[in-house]
């Protein structure tokens, strides 16, 4: 396909990830609106959409048949057709297929449109009472060998929240060898987000209570202690006022950039730069 036609666009739509009553007015609407939606599994998809009286024709969209699908719903695009593209619960292509579809679309020139909604990384992260500021998503952890030991390395290196997604017969391994890499860091445990028996369970790696886990479980551990920078002392001062003069900086620029290194009052480090400064000097 060379030249898309007009109406052809691929939505991916975010779904539920539990509670049916989290599925957004838009979403709702594009579902019933395009000519095809294309499921990660077609079965529970239909669920949804009985729930919603949405009658609009599904398709399976998975692993094992995207290298035929997708050539298959590229013609259906290229004859003007809309498709929605979900998986099972949450965002598609998070831990999810769906991205060969997307890159042939938009390598054809097809628009792709997100329809924001739930997501279980996110759920999970702001349950979790853990920093939100910077954080990363892992997905599922290799089951071993190098790779796991690579990706639990760029774990350990990395200084937010991580979160990742793990199987229940998994969870006792993977927080086993989480402890070991990142030490005893506070994690959460999220499980049956948005359900009637949602648990998010709390503790510390290495120690939290793995008793009757049911589910995919969301991991998320706390990032590094944030290290106390070291104290300034006044010999430090002086050297950076000493520094900052012999750059060639009048008193007053050397004041303003001395308050940005170290944090002192403008008007302080004002001072200590006027008692350092040879007499005669310019300010």
């Amino acid at each position: 396909m060379t030249v898309p036609d007009p109406g052809a666009t691929v939505y991916v739509v975010a779904t539920p990830i539990g509670n049916l009553e989290d599925l957004s007015p838009r979403a709702q609407r594009l579902l019933r609106e395009v000519s095809l939606i294309a499921c990660e599994d077609t079965r529970h998809t239909s669920l949804l959409c009985q729930r919603y009286s949405i009658a609009t024709p599904r398709v399976s969209l998975h692993a094992h048949n995207e290298a035929r699908r997708v050539p298959e719903l590229l013609e259906r695009l290229a004859r003007g057709e809309s498709i929605a593209l979900v998986s099972d619960a949450g965002t598609p292509l998070v831990s999810d297929p769906g991205e060969r579809l997307v890159r042939a679309a938009l390598d054809a020139g097809v628009p792709v449109v997100p329809v924001p909604g739930p997501s279980a990384i996110l759920a999970a992260l702001v349950a979790s009472g853990f920093s939100t500021r910077c954080f990363a998503f892992f997905g599922f952890l290799p089951r071993k060998g190098a790779d796991r030991s690579r990706t639990i390395a760029a774990l350990a290196a990395f200084s937010g929240s991580l979160v990742l997604f793990e199987a229940p017969n998994r969870a006792a391994a993977t927080l086993a060898d989480l402890r070991a890499a990142l030490g005893p860091r506070r994690v959460a445990l999220a499980r049956e987000l948005t359900k009637r028996h949602e648990t998010v369970l709390r503790g510390v790696l290495g120690e939290l209570a793995l008793d009757d886990l049911r589910g995919e479980l969301t991991i998320v551990v706390e990032g590094p202690a944030e290290q106390a920078p070291p104290e300034t002392t006044a010999e430090d001062v002086d050297a950076s006022v000493d520094r900052l003069l012999e750059s060639g900086l009048s008193a007053r620029d050397a004041a303003r950039r001395l308050a940005a290194e170290t944090g002192l009052a403008r008007r302080d480090a004002y001072a200590r730069v006027l008692a350092r400064k040879p007499r005669g000097s310019k300010t």
